[in-house]
């Protein structure tokens, strides 16, 4: 008897691209477990007390907020809060027609996808980069073309004659997806003057960008930045930011930012997606900000993952470093990036998982997996100082007896 399922998925279904951190999930459930592979916020650092002030707002708006949402865009006072919040970085004052909130930033991913692609376009990025955004433009029939990265973020200058390149061969390029500030997983920043130089090429070719923001307003050092949205005069720039790494990530809050059309072509997706995020949840986090926890817990949550990427940082030079392991130190944000030549981080992740300790490949990052094989992503921000020291010494470890 055949099997109905399997013979009736569609193309796409059947290419799926699935996550190589959703493999390690059981692994990393163990409580022995180092983990440094999921982008997990420490749960210390949620502000447990003050977000659940906003109960009584279930007792005071119960019938309102248990029913659907009314506004597919999201809660305005939520919206209203937002765009205050990010008028310093975007440059403006955005309007309220320029703001959707989604149920998490994957979410405006998809929806995005939803609007711009059909199959076979192209969509540049990193090389590396988010390999959550890679699933998305895989799994909507895009082609993802990578731009190489080094210490100061994506090298722009190559971005003219790639688009021509594409366009020479019939493809149309429909976004560039870049992450600004302490890249996912490189833990570079893109430098000012690349930024405005992006903003110029999305404008002279007419090419949107998608600028992805989750971990900015996560920072240990120096200034922040301007965004590319507030270079770009011509409205090219998409701007999304997320809760999930300044309050929770199970709020599952995101927003984005960007000319009314696409805004709006985004909303209609998400209408015969899910509807609306959580009204009950939109509520608790409006009135959260509205109170300026938003803009105190911030420092809090740098103070306490500071100590942490210090720690990674310590322990990094004290064991990988004579083991000629390289990466870029970030300014901010969850992760570091490492490069271990003559090392096959599959066979090393293997070793770690038997000593207790997990990471994520870098082939799980790039276009072409292969060019990821010889790095691997680690979180810094989930395990305290003493775990984190206890886990790169057993890496370590696995590295010396795979070089024997």
């Amino acid at each position: 008897m055949s099997n109905a399922w399997t013979e009736s998925f569609s193309t796409l279904a059947k290419n799926l691209r699935p996550s190589a951190v959703s493999g390690l999930f059981k692994a990393i459930k163990n409580p022995k477990m180092i983990s440094f592979a999921g982008g997990m916020p420490a749960p210390e650092v949620f502000p447990i007390d003050k977000f659940a002030e906003g109960a009584h707002l279930l007792k005071d708006r119960g019938s309102e907020l248990l029913q659907y949402g009314t506004a597919t865009e999201g809660d305005s006072s939520l919206r209203s809060s937002l765009i205050k919040f990010m008028a310093p970085r975007l440059g403006r004052t955005v309007d309220m027609e320029e703001i959707l909130l989604t149920t998490g930033s994957q979410q405006a991913l998809d929806l995005f996808a939803w609007a711009m692609f059909d199959k076979g376009d192209a969509i540049i990025t990193e090389e590396p980069t988010y390999m959550a955004a890679l699933n998305v433009f895989s799994n909507h029939g895009a082609q993802a073309v990578g731009v190489p990265c080094d210490a100061e973020g994506m090298m722009v200058d190559k971005l003219p004659a790639l688009i021509e390149k594409l366009r020479g061969e019939g493809k149309k390029v429909k976004g560039i997806y870049t992450i600004v500030n302490f890249q996912n997983p490189g833990g570079m920043t893109m430098t000012v003057a690349r930024r405005q130089k992006l903003a110029q090429i999305a404008g002279e070719y007419g090419v949107p960008i998608f600028e992805d923001d989750p971990y900015g307003y996560v920072r240990y050092e120096g200034e922040h930045l301007p965004s590319i949205f507030s270079f770009d005069k011509a409205g090219n720039t998409l701007y999304a930011g997320s809760f999930s790494k300044i309050l929770s990530p199970g709020v599952r809050i995101g927003w984005v930012c960007g000319d009314r059309e696409i805004i709006r072509k985004m909303s209609a997706f998400k209408q015969s997606t899910d509807l609306c995020s959580s009204p009950i949840t939109q509520a608790l986090v409006a009135e959260y900000c509205e109170k300026g926890y938003l803009e105190q817990h911030i420092p809090v949550i740098a103070d306490n993952y500071r100590k942490r990427r210090d720690a990674m940082e310590e322990s990094l030079q004290r064991h990988m470093k004579p083991l000629d392991v390289t990466w870029v130190k970030p300014e901010g944000g969850f992760f570091f990036w490492l490069k271990m030549p003559g090392v096959d981080c599959e066979k090393l992740m293997t070793i770690c998982l038997e000593k207790m300790v997990a990471f994520v490949v870098g082939t799980a990052f790039c276009i072409d997996p292969e060019a990821g094989r010889n790095y691997c992503r680690l979180n810094f921000t989930y395990c305290k100082p003493d775990k984190i020291e206890e886990g790169i010494r057993r890496m370590a470890e696995a590295i010396q007896s795979l070089r024997k």
